[in-house]
């Protein structure tokens, strides 16, 4: 599995820190995700008392799995150490942040995301750093 990279996200916001969590999955659910059946353009984190969780994170169900199939759209619980938690927490409550994942990859056999705190772009922002792209497209084409 090569590493899932959340286009929509980085073009609509502006990252202020990344954390790197594991996720609480069922093993139907890592299947499907080892064979790309996932998809994380709407989802989104939240906080919770008993930690932060993540939702709108469509993972299709296993085509070989038997009885036990999951729910593609449940809540999943994000793995991280109550310092990181308590951060998050405390950029969270300034206004306009919110929790976004980035990037879900494979890391010693195990699932990770890759969420950022982040505040979203304004239209001009994002018509900045599409100014940026072509420019950077251009320089690096040659004759």
């Amino acid at each position: 599995m090569r590493s899932l990279v959340n286009r929509k996200a980085r073009f609509n916001y502006e990252t202020v820190s990344e954390y790197t969590a594991g996720v609480i999955l069922l093993g139907s659910e890592v299947k499907s995700i080892r064979s790309g059946d996932i998809n994380f353009g709407d989802s989104f984190a939240f906080a919770k008392p008993d930690g932060i969780w993540i939702k709108n994170l469509h993972i299709s169900k296993y085509k070989n799995s038997s009885y036990s199939d999951h729910d593609e759209m449940r809540e999943r619980k994000l793995l991280l150490n109550k310092r990181e938690i308590n951060k998050i927490l405390k950029l969270i409550d300034t206004k306009g942040m919110t929790i976004v994942p980035l990037e879900i990859f494979l890391s010693k056999g195990k699932i990770k995301i890759k969420i950022g705190v982040c505040r979203g772009k304004k239209n001009w922002d994002k018509k900045e750093s599409l100014k940026k792209r072509d420019l950077e497209r251009e320089s690096n084409f040659k004759f």
